[in-house]
C-alpha cells in the first residue's frame, strides 16, 4: 500500500493546500531572497565596472582574465541580451559564449581564433551599450559614485531578473531541507558523520545531498545525488535507507516537463537495488493531478509538506 500515491480522492484538496502553502512562502520570503541576491550581484557588477574602467576599456585581455565579465556586459546593452543572442550577433558559437559566462576559456582553441571571437563579442557589446544607463560615456568623463552605483543597480536588477527562478528555487530548496532536518531531529535522528557512505549509515541517522551509486543499462557506474537519506531507527541489517527528494514548483508547466526525471532516477536505482528501494518525493507547490498520476504509475510515493507527519508512515 502507498501513503499518498494510491489515494487519488485526496489529491484535489492536497493540490490546493500545497499551492496555498507555496504562495504564502513566496509572498513572504521570495522578495527577501531576491534582494539578498541582488546585493551580491550589485557588488559583482561594481567590480566589473572597476576592472573595465567604467566600461570604457573592455579589451580582449580583460575578457581573457575575467571571462565571466560577459554576464555583466550582456546585461549592459539595450536591449539586454540572452546568451544565444550574443552568440548570433557576434557570429560565434553558443558554446563559446556559455563557457565565458561560466568563467572559463575554451579548451584547445587556437590563440588567433580565441582573440577573433573575443573581439567580435566586444564589438557587439560596444555597439549596443545602453548609454542611458552609463550617462558618462557620451560626455567622456569619469562617473560620480552615485552614477556608478545607480548603473550597477540597474544591471544587477537585470541579472537577477534573468535568473529569478533559480534564485527562488534554491531558496525554497534550502527551506525544505531545513524543515525535513527539523522534523527528523525532533524525533531523535542525528546527522551521520561526514564522509559516511549510504550503505554505512547507522540506524537513526540522516545525511543531506548524499550520492547513491547506481548502474546504468550500459553497465556504466554513476552517482545519483539524493537530497535526504535516512536510515530508520527500526531498520534491520542490510535494509536500505529511505531516499527523499525535495521538490517545489511555482507553476504547473515546469513540473510536467520535469516529471520524467524522477522516474528515470528511480528506474536506475531499482535496476541496481531491486524494488525494495524506498524513494519518496517531498512536495510543495504546483503539482497537479497529471504529475501525481504519472509518478503514481511509476510507483513513486510522496509526502506533502503541509502534512509532513506522513513521513512517519515510511517507518521513520
Amino acid at each position: 500500500m502507498g501513503v499518498n500515491r494510491d489515494k487519488p480522492d485526496l489529491w484535489k484538496a492536497d493540490i490546493a493546500e500545497s499551492v496555498d502553502l507555496y504562495n504564502r512562502w513566496f509572498l513572504q520570503f521570495a522578495p527577501a531572497a531576491h534582494r539578498n541576491s541582488r546585493s551580491g550581484v550589485t557588488v559583482d557588477v561594481q567590480n566589473a565596472m572597476v576592472e573595465s574602467n567604467d566600461l570604457t576599456d573592455v579589451t580582449t585581455n580583460l575578457l581573457k582574465e575575467s571571462p565571466s565579465l560577459i554576464r555583466t556586459l550582456r546585461m549592459s546593452t539595450c536591449p539586454p541580451l540572452a546568451l544565444d543572442r550574443v552568440a548570433g550577433l557576434s557570429g560565434v558559437s553558443s558554446t563559446f559564449v556559455r563557457r565565458l559566462e561560466n568563467g572559463a576559456l575554451p579548451f584547445r582553441m587556437k590563440e588567433d581564433i580565441l582573440l577573433s571571437n573575443l573581439r567580435a563579442v566586444i564589438r557587439t557589446f560596444k555597439r549596443l551599450l545602453d548609454r542611458d544607463i552609463f550617462v558618462w560615456l557620451d560626455e567622456n568623463r569619469i562617473p560620480t559614485e552615485e552614477e556608478r552605483h545607480r548603473a550597477a543597480l540597474v544591471v544587477a536588477d537585470r541579472l537577477c531578473g534573468s535568473i529569478a527562478n533559480p534564485i527562488v528555487r534554491n531558496a525554497q530548496e534550502r527551506r525544505q531541507l531545513r524543515k525535513i532536518t527539523k522534523w527528523l531531529r525532533e524525533r531523535g535522528y542525528h546527522p551521520t558523520p561526514q564522509g559516511t557512505k549510504y550503505d554505512e549509515m547507522d540506524r537513526g541517522t540522516y545525511a543531506l545531498r548524499l550520492n547513491v551509486p547506481a548502474t546504468q543499462e550500459t553497465g556504466r557506474a554513476i552517482n545519483i545525488p539524493i537530497d535526504v537519506v535516512v536510515m530508520p531507527k527500526s531498520a534491520k541489517k542490510n535494509d536500505m535507507p529511505l531516499l527523499i527528494e525535495a521538490k517545489s514548483a511555482g507553476d504547473y508547466t515546469n513540473v510536467n516537463k520535469r516529471r520524467k526525471e524522477e522516474a528515470a532516477k528511480v528506474g536506475q536505482l531499482r535496476a541496481t537495488y531491486g524494488d525494495e528501494i524506498q524513494f519518496v518525493l517531498f512536495l510543495c507547490g504546483y503539482f497537479d493531478s497529471g504529475y501525481l498520476g504519472y509518478e503514481a504509475a511509476e510507483k513513486i510515493d510522496w509526502v506533502w509538506e503541509h502534512r509532513m507527519d506522513d513521513l512517519a508512515k515510511f517507518k521513520l
